[in-house]
């Protein structure tokens, strides 16, 4: 009986050395599996913050890319309205080098120090462009004010322009009105001859022998004019010829004046203090040499106008 009784211990033995390498092998697949898992949940945390990181960069890039935008406008703004731009052109260099910078953080890492510096950064930028842009704007308020203030004096200015220039023309209207209201005029212009013995002829035809005269005399009066000032007006007398010619002789008191822009020669001139009397006026001319028989002509003229006319024929 006791020798079928001793295997039992062995083989509960045997069983039990078993069970427990069963159980430590469970142990370990079990501690394997956690440290497994919690890899597992180490690299998935990994790979969200990879992610996040990627995110915030990117969106720094975007909010770095929208600020060179704004500070490009605010250049083109400045620039258009014939400031300096230098300022911006400055912060545009700053930004760009910011831009180049973030970008290379795609292919390393990008820090929560750096996402806060870069923050700021973009914060301040962000701060100055508001500012830059309240400048701008007023700039603009200021020069619409100046532009509008411009075209009114300018308006104004053409306005005055053409009331002077009606009052100009006005003036010279009424300048042009009175010279010729001011222009005197001969009237009762009668001719007459005189002989070599002073004897003196007139004839209400104004025919006359040529061979007796010596002298011719015109005598006239200049008619009343209130608007021509009283002071000494110059006569000049032009006798002319059958021919055209008018007579012109230096040494008898001839000369050469202007008539409408043209030199002419006179006969004979003499000064007249017009007091508005219809005061009388005479010439007493003499050739010197025989007169030419025909058709003459008596021209009389004030301030280069003629102010009368008359005709007489020598047979």
């Amino acid at each position: 009986m006791e020798q079928d009784q001793s295997p039992e211990p062995k083989n509960n033995n045997r069983v039990l050395l078993i069970v427990a390498l069963i159980l430590v092998l469970l142990g370990i697949n079990g501690v394997l599996f956690y440290m497994n898992q919690q890899k597992s949940k180490q690299n998935e945390q990994l790979q969200a913050d990879v992610v996040t990181k990627d995110a915030k960069l990117e969106e720094q890039i975007k909010q770095y890319e929208a600020l060179k935008a704004d500070f490009e406008r605010q250049s083109q703004e400045v620039q258009g309205m014939g400031l300096s731009n230098d300022s911006l052109v400055a912060k545009l260099a700053q930004i760009n080098a910011d831009l180049l910078k973030l970008r290379s953080f795609r292919a390393g890492s990008f820090s929560i120090a750096e996402q806060q510096r870069f923050k700021q950064r973009a914060a301040n930028f962000e701060t100055q462009l508001r500012k830059k842009d309240e400048e701008i704007a007023q700039l603009k308020a200021d020069n619409e004010a100046l532009y509008t203030e411009t075209t009114t004096l300018k308006e104004r200015q053409n306005r005055l322009t053409d009331t002077i220039s009606t009052v100009v023309r006005s003036n010279q209207e009424l300048s042009e009105k009175v010279a010729v209201a001011s222009r005197l005029q001969a009237e009762n212009i009668r001719i007459g001859v005189v002989n070599s013995r002073e004897k003196e002829k007139a004839d209400d035809d104004n025919e006359f022998k040529a061979r007796r005269v010596e002298k011719i005399k015109i005598t006239f009066n200049l008619g009343r004019n209130d608007v021509s000032p009283k002071e000494t007006k110059q006569i000049m007398l032009r006798l002319i010829e059958p021919d055209g010619a008018a007579l012109y002789n230096l040494s008898t008191g001839g000369g050469t004046f202007m008539i409408d822009g043209a030199e002419a020669f006179y006969t004979a001139k003499q000064d007249v203090v017009f007091d508005n009397t219809r005061q009388p006026v005479q010439f007493l001319y003499a050739k010197g040499a025989p007169y030419k028989t025909g058709l003459h002509t008596v021209e009389l003229y004030e301030g280069g106008v003629m102010i009368g006319k008359t005709t007489f024929t020598l047979k």
